[in-house]
């Protein structure tokens, strides 16, 4: 029988098993973390500083890139913390905080992906109406309502946390905090805490999936539809890096899913890499897909470091 240890610290995991290289598994865990600082700083600069890049397209791209960086910024300093020094004590407060962040984000980015489907079958379906549709305060609104639906969307469950006694183990499964994780610690009834998120994923992440794919059917039926192979290519260049942005953040949703779901035998080493996985490949793959599919922002690239190069 546990003592009651509603008030002792959570303990974050790193490797079980591995704690003997933890110092050499946080050299590429590093490497990825500042990959994903510095490209996803990179766009934001970029579309702040480069005019030809204030169009509707690029702020979404920017919400993206935001999102991505307070993801990484979220998780960063306690999985370094675990890795490089083995301080694994976090407080209640701070755990709680940690995993509305993390899950609110993850349903801010599902969102932005969302918006910026939305855009691509606005920009193809009537380009000529694009500018009237898409304006500058549409876009706002928009970037408001995603923000509003990831951040409100996870008060529900996130909130029993802070009231439910804890006298089990208080040793988490990660370097970092998670709703489910930390809910299973609880001497309470959990119930709500259970079936909440499988509704939220499904209106969310399930829901955004479906209309992101449904709109790009309606963008390849009006891609079909255009008489020159010159054009039909170039619309449909113009959606290859969202396309591909969309795959790699719903593939890894889908294996972590998997994983949790089916790999209840798979050692526990894989469920913590997926975990891992899951938040820093999408943060880390997004700006090198933008960077090496859009023309537009190859060129600002360009211009930004002959800029520096110049005595």
């Amino acid at each position: 029988m546990w003592p009651n240890i509603s008030t002792a610290p959570f303990l974050l995991t790193g490797f079980p098993g591995l704690e003997a290289a933890h110092h050499w598994i946080s050299i590429p865990f590093f490497a990825v973390y500042i990959s994903v600082l510095l490209g996803n700083g990179t766009l934001l600069y970029l579309i702040k500083d480069d005019h030809s890049l204030h169009e509707p397209m690029y702020y979404f791209l920017a919400m993206l890139a935001g999102t991505d960086l307070m993801v990484t910024l979220t998780t960063m300093p306690t999985v370094m913390g675990v890795l490089w020094m083995n301080h694994r004590e976090m407080s209640h407060t701070a755990c709680f905080l940690q995993a509305y962040f993390i899950h609110s984000l993850s349903i801010v980015e599902s969102d932005v992906l969302l918006a910026m489907a939305y855009d691509r079958f606005i920009a193809i379906r009537t380009p000529l109406r694009y500018n009237s549709i898409l304006t500058n305060s549409r876009v706002m609104k928009v970037g408001l309502g995603v923000l509003l639906r990831g951040f409100l969307s996870l008060v529900p469950p996130i909130m029993p946390l802070y009231w439910f006694p804890y006298c089990r183990s208080h040793v988490l499964s990660h370097a970092f905090c998670l709703h489910q994780d930390v809910m299973k610690l609880a001497c309470a009834d959990i119930t709500f805490n259970r079936v909440y998120p499988v509704i939220l994923v499904a209106l969310t992440f399930f829901l955004d999936a479906l209309i992101i794919l449904f709109s790009y059917i309606l963008i390849l039926k009006t891609v079909m539809g255009i008489a020159s192979r010159k054009e039909r290519a170039k619309a449909l260049n113009t959606c290859v890096s969202h396309i591909s942005c969309v795959l790699v953040f719903y593939i890894t949703v889908i294996g972590l899913t998997f994983i949790h779901r089916f790999g209840k035998h798979a050692p526990h080493v894989v469920h913590i890499t997926m975990s891992y996985v899951y938040f820093l490949f999408p943060p880390f793959m997004n700006p090198v897909i933008y960077s090496i599919k859009t023309k537009q922002i190859q060129r600002s690239i360009i211009y930004l470091l002959s800029v520096h190069r110049r005595p």
